[in-house]
């Protein structure tokens, strides 16, 4: 039973186009994200893992090597089981720093672009071979089928198949996304499809040549040949060395890297891989000695490897033999789409970048795309011309062997990456170097027929199939040695063991707080323009602000080197760690260090410890344990505090200094001093640099209201905390400063009450009898002339009484109005008041009042008093200005104070009498004109509203005349400010 070529053309074809269309209607979002998103579609994706090895290339090592052949899948099997402590560590690593491939990952560890140079050679070379068995079965099946198609041609179809598909799978032009769902569920479905066809070959054979299980018995116990019992080699240590390279291949794989890390939608679904895939593999396992007895009994001529094909053919089954066809094709195109996707960028990154940086193009993601799609198509070139040359020539199993062998020569770096820090790169390479020569010479060359040094030169053991495994841990021994050896004998540099440290199990880099050259987001884009292009370095700059929840405007040093961090993560993901890390270094670079080095970035510690919490035992859990209550001591200390490093950044800020200043220590945590509002940054910065450890009852004006604080201050410094800075405290006395001021006037209130008691009682007997005898008098006479003194007599006296009364009313409850019953004047309405007052007067009638204060303007205090203090000003400036002249009130915000000025064209005051104007009873005035109280007055209600007063004179030196007076009080702050202003986009 055959096929036209043809027909297996149309029908690849359309499985492959249903494959894309999965993908298509994926990545379109037609599909529900849990789905995609679901652990059981990314474990089906895993077993991408076996490939062609699952359909057709495990019969035959089956038929070699006994039950030899599970040990493919028990190796990875027993890495899946080990997540934990293997693939968990590195997931989270790759996730932390965009690391999308196992040269990325060599390339962050070992701070080495040859490192990532190295091993994408390495996986390169090894990966030909393994693509060359893919489309050496897929030829060969094909011409199983349509014997009279030239495997050839099958070969150059199937591989530009492939390359069109990979490109339409992979290479896209969204650079931002973090995994390729389409290809995920693709990959999940070509899973399915091998299982499902394995399946079934199993049971036609078991229940359709052998009559179920008693029928298999039976030709069982009639052939007892090695290859039927599949007892064969058992003990042999091929099977040890394939489970060797088989654990290593979770790891080291580029397609299996890529699927299990850079597609891992979640540490939940790796949780569930961990013993998903073991059982799929098991499911693609348990056909195999079926599929292998089926063959020899129908005694099927297509040999071990294709027994699937040449059952359906000998069982005349056309759909099934069809089903075995597509279940081939779908292993082979699977493998190869994800390992030239893996590979071709590993290729881009680390040898391709290194060698010429994109900066000239106009469209940098455009320009990788289309590299990528290049490497695609020359990476599967490079796969069919090994398999023309040589690969067609070689047993599967042998073509698995030498790709194995390869990538097996990674492992021992990529256990350093996480398990031994003390690691570097000189003994990487070298190591490296070494496991690959060995492995050229005593398994490429014997086994690809190319040349056999070792037979050349006459020694004792050659490379053969027999003992292949020997010259596999021969060179993994080599490998280890040298990679420990020049290890040791060799020092790290400061960045390895930084990258070291990021990458141990449990360990915590320590970062040192150092200030970048550049000073905001914006200096970013402008820097990162230079090698990236406006554009793109705008995009990746606001996609990095946006995946740290930052401002588009940012300042604060701590976020700007987390937002640095971020850029160089993102950017290793587009194009390596090696050139985003040289890219980074040298466009977003630090100041010089000053004093032989920096502190560390204690912000960075804390939020890793914290990270860190769930997860610290021991010792460890109960340093923790103490840092947390010693932190959270300072967080509810009662009193206002804040730390700060030498150089003026905010490394604490505890819940009473933000009630205290109404600050989140978000905003201002990482950030200089500088960035708080002006008052508190002159404040806090002022006694920070100064030599004063404390001072006492400094006046801060917050919202209208006079605050009086305590600072105290000391250094951090000492034999155990060699970093410097200071600590703050700020106690604040306002309400201590009220009631002593509530208390001094109280007391002289008392006493000015007591002597206005005694005054009012001394005068008041007098004042009675004087009226008194008034009265009688205007009984006694009808002399109008004495009537009308009596009568002025008595108006006196009753304006006496008034006084008097008044003077009796103070002294009981006094007149003086706290500054907490204060409420928001405007400053407006009180000149204008005072002017309607002075224009009831028929004094002044020429002079022309103006007043320039805005509406806005407001200040916290009494407003009849305030009132009374404009219409003393008022007053005086009108005496003093001549007929037509006029009088300028103008007022404005000045910080957090309200100044207003009242300027007239008098003839000014001399200045040998400008220091004493505000003394009571002292006037400028004729006898008759005044009596030395009115300034007073306004003196002591100004400083009652906690203001100042000054006067100038002549207000307007060119002409030697005039008078300003100036008035600063505090202004009034509404409780919600609606100031555009972030303290983050403050300098």
């Amino acid at each position: 039973m055959s096929f036209s070529a043809s027909g297996l053309l149309l029908a690849s074809l359309f499985y492959l186009a249903a494959l894309f269309g999965i993908a298509w209607v994926t990545e379109r979002g037609l599909v529900p994200r849990h789905w995609v998103r679901h652990p059981l579609v990314y474990t089906l994706s895993l077993g991408v893992y076996a490939g062609i090895w699952a359909v057709y290339a495990a019969i035959g090592m089956a038929a070699e090597f006994g039950y030899g052949f599970l040990a493919y899948y028990i190796g990875i099997s027993g890495a899946f089981l080990l997540a934990p402590v293997l693939l968990n560590p590195i997931m989270r690593i790759g996730r932390a720093y965009q690391l999308t491939s196992l040269a990325d990952l060599f390339a962050y560890r070992y701070r080495s672009q040859w490192a990532g140079t190295l091993v994408t050679l390495c996986s390169g070379v090894a990966i030909l071979s393994l693509l060359s068995m893919q489309i050496q079965a897929v030829s060969t099946s094909a011409s199983i089928l349509a014997p009279d198609t030239s495997p050839h041609l099958i070969s150059v179809m199937f591989s530009l198949i492939v390359v069109l598909f990979a490109m339409l799978f992979g290479a896209r032009r969204n650079q931002e996304a973090e995994n390729h769902p389409g290809l995920v569920l693709a990959i999940a479905f070509d899973s399915l499809v091998k299982l499902f066809a394995l399946l079934v070959i199993g049971g036609v054979v078991l229940f359709g040549v052998f009559d179920g299980m008693g029928g298999l018995e039976v030709w069982l116990e009639s052939n007892t040949t090695p290859a039927t019992t599949m007892s064969l080699s058992v003990d042999d240590g091929s099977w040890r060395a394939l489970m060797l390279m088989s654990f290593a291949g979770a790891v080291v794989l580029p397609h299996m890297y890529h699927m299990t890390f850079s597609e891992n939608p979640s540490p939940k679904a790796l949780a569930k891989a961990s013993w998903g895939l073991p059982l799929y593999l098991l499911l693609l396992g348990i056909p195999v000695p079926l599929i292998l007895w089926g063959g020899q009994a129908l005694e099927v001529a297509t040999g071990p490897n294709f027994y699937t094909l040449g059952i359906a053919q000998a069982l005349e089954s056309p759909a099934l033999t069809l089903l075995m066809y597509i279940a081939g094709l779908s292993a082979a195109s699977g493998l190869m789409i994800v390992s030239t996707l893996a590979l071709a960028g590993m290729v881009l990154n680390h040898v391709v970048l290194p060698l010429k940086t994109p900066k000239d193009q106009g469209d940098i993601y455009r320009w990788l795309q289309w590299t990528k799609r290049l490497l695609i198509a020359a990476i599967i070139f490079l796969a069919l011309l090994f398999h023309e040359t040589l690969g067609k020539n070689l047993d599967l199993s042998i073509l698995g062997v030498i790709s194995l062998s390869g990538t097996l020569q990674l492992l021992p770096g990529a256990l350093g990456v996480i398990y031994w820090p003390e690691g570097n790169r000189r003994g990487l390479i070298a190591g490296l170097v070494a496991g690959l020569v060995i492995w050229v010479i005593t398994l490429v060359l014997p086994f690809s027929h190319t040349a056999n040094l070792l037979e050349w030169l006459g020694a004792p053991l050659i490379p053969d199939y027999s003992n292949w495994h020997i010259f596999t841990f021969v060179s993994l021994t080599a490998n280890v040695t040298v990679f420990a050896l020049i290890s040791v004998l060799s020092t790290s540099t400061n960045e390895e063991t930084s990258a070291a440290q990021a990458c141990s199990l449990g360990a915590l880099s320590r970062p040192q707080r150092r200030e970048l050259l550049a000073s905001s987001s914006a200096d970013f884009v402008r820097q990162m323009a230079e090698p990236l292009g406006l554009d793109v370095a705008k995009r990746e700059v606001e996609r990095a602000l946006g995946q740290l929840k930052l401002p588009n405007v940012e300042y604060r040093p701590y976020q700007l080197r987390r937002l640095r961090d971020q850029v160089e993560i993102n950017l290793s993901g587009l194009l390596g760690p090696s050139v985003a890390r040289d890219m980074v270094k040298r466009h977003l670079g630090f100041k010089p260090m000053t004093r032989g080095g920096t502190a560390q970035d204690i912000r960075y510690v804390e939020r890793a410890l914290g990270d860190y919490q769930n997860r610290l035992t021991g010792l460890a859990g109960e340093l923790d344990n103490l840092r947390r209550h010693y932190r959270q001591t300072l967080q509810n200390l009662p009193i206002p505090a804040c730390s700060v490093g030498e150089d003026g950044e905010i490394l604490m800020w505890n819940h009473a200094i933000e009630a205290l200043t109404g600050i989140t220590a978000d905003d201002v945590v990482g950030a200089r001093l500088m960035a708080l509002p002006d008052h508190w940054h002159h404040l806090l910065d002022d006694f920070n640099s100064g030599e004063d450890l404390h001072r006492y009852k400094h006046r801060l004006d917050l919202k209208g209201r006079p605050h009086w604080l305590n600072l105290h201050k000391a250094a951090l410094s000492g034999p155990d905390h060699p970093d410097g800075g200071s600590i703050i405290l700020v106690e604040d006395q306002t309400e201590i400063r009220l009631l002593e001021d509530e208390l001094m006037h109280s007391e002289r209130l008392a006493s000015v009450g007591r002597l206005a008691a005694g005054v009012a009682h001394e005068i008041g007997n007098p004042v009675t009898g004087i009226s008194s005898l008034a009265q009688n008098l205007k009984l006694e006479t009808d002399n109008p002339e004495i009537l009308d003194t009596a009568s002025q007599i008595q108006q006196q006296t009753r304006r006496i009484s008034t006084i008097l009364q008044s003077l009796m009313n103070f002294a009981r409850t006094g007149n003086h109005a706290q500054a907490n019953r204060y409420e928001p004047v405007s400053v407006r309405r009180c000149v204008d008041e005072s002017i309607n007052l002075l224009s009831l007067s028929d004094k002044g009638l020429g002079i022309h009042y103006i007043n320039n204060c805005p509406e806005t303007l407001q200040i916290l205090g009494d407003e009849q008093r305030l009132v009374q203090v404009f219409v003393n000003l008022l007053a005086n400036a009108r005496d003093a200005s001549p007929e037509g002249g006029a009088i300028r009130v103008t007022g404005k915000d000045d910080g957090y104070s309200a100044m207003i000025e009242v300027v007239d064209e008098g003839s000014g005051i001399p200045s040998d009498q400008l220091d004493h104007v505000f003394e009571p009873f002292y006037t400028t005035k004729a006898t008759n004109k005044g009596t030395g109280l009115g300034l007073s007055l306004v003196y002591s209600i100004i400083e009652e509203h906690y203001g100042n007063i000054q006067v100038e004179s002549p207000a307007h030196p060119a002409t030697g005349l005039g008078t300003c007076v100036t008035l600063k009080l505090p202004a009034y702050e509404p409780e919600t400010d609606n100031s555009t202003t972030l303290p983050n986009e403050r300098f």
